[in-house]
């Protein structure tokens, strides 16, 4: 039965972050710094960022401040980083961390068919809600970029409510902003705690976007309702 209401997440359910790997981000973003780190110590640096990032990011406890501020954080991560191949630096991080952004920020796209999905989706009557974690001014830059705000009935970002995912409030004001329950809504995107194991607990129905094709992580913390591997396969049935 279609939905009466869907979630969507932003970043890598809607919006492509990055081409290729993260580690591969990492190793792009390196491509100006051989100057300082040597031609023979890039592929070794973006593993030591790469490595930095993944223990940083488990860390669910500092989680929430860090993405409300990505520019501190990639700095700090960088840092990290850097120290694993025995260089301090704290210029040379920040400048990694900024050209980080800024790399990201040019290849960030849309996924294929995101807009046709949304317009068919309120086209039938659902109504619709981005649920996003991140800072106001970020978040908001790429939903007016990728021209996503009059394709929503509820635009929530975790920087102006003060609560995001995977904090049942935010669900529950998002259902609540819809005029819709947990019986009667879907949860869309690609993080397995955050648009997966935390909605199900809720009694929401799940859709893990798998965008890199990779399957379920053996550690899964939950099992999705259902899988896409693309955003057209969302309204096969509609």
């Amino acid at each position: 039965m279609p939905p009466q209401a869907i979630l969507f997440d932003m970043d890598d359910t809607l919006i492509s972050s990055f081409k290729g790997s993260p580690r591969d981000v990492w190793r792009r973003t390196l491509d100006e710094f051989h100057a300082e780190l040597g031609h023979a110590a890039l592929d070794a640096t973006a593993d030591a960022l790469y490595a930095a990032a993944l223990e940083f990011w488990s860390d669910v406890s500092r989680h929430k401040q860090a993405r409300l501020d990505l520019v501190r954080t990639r700095r700090e991560i960088s840092g990290l980083g850097l120290r694993r191949v025995g260089v301090e630096d704290e210029t040379l991080a920040h400048r990694i961390g900024d050209a980080l952004n800024v790399l990201r920020d040019r290849e960030m796209t849309l996924f294929p068919h995101a807009h046709e999905i949304l317009d068919h989706l309120r086209a039938a009557g659902v109504r619709l809600a981005l649920v996003t974690n991140g800072a106001h001014e970020p978040q908001w830059e790429k939903i007016r970029r990728f021209d996503l705000a009059h394709r929503f009935d509820h635009i929530q970002v975790e920087g102006d409510v003060g609560f995001g995912k995977p904090e049942p409030e935010a669900y529950f004001h998002a259902l609540h902003a819809l005029g819709a329950d947990t019986k009667t809504a879907w949860m869309v995107g690609d993080n397995l705690e955050w648009e997966v194991a935390a909605p199900k607990r809720l009694g929401i129905h799940t859709v893990w976007h798998d965008h890199t094709g990779n399957g379920l992580p053996d550690n899964a913390p939950a099992q999705p309702d259902r899988i896409i591997r693309g955003l057209a396969e969302l309204i096969e049935g509609f």
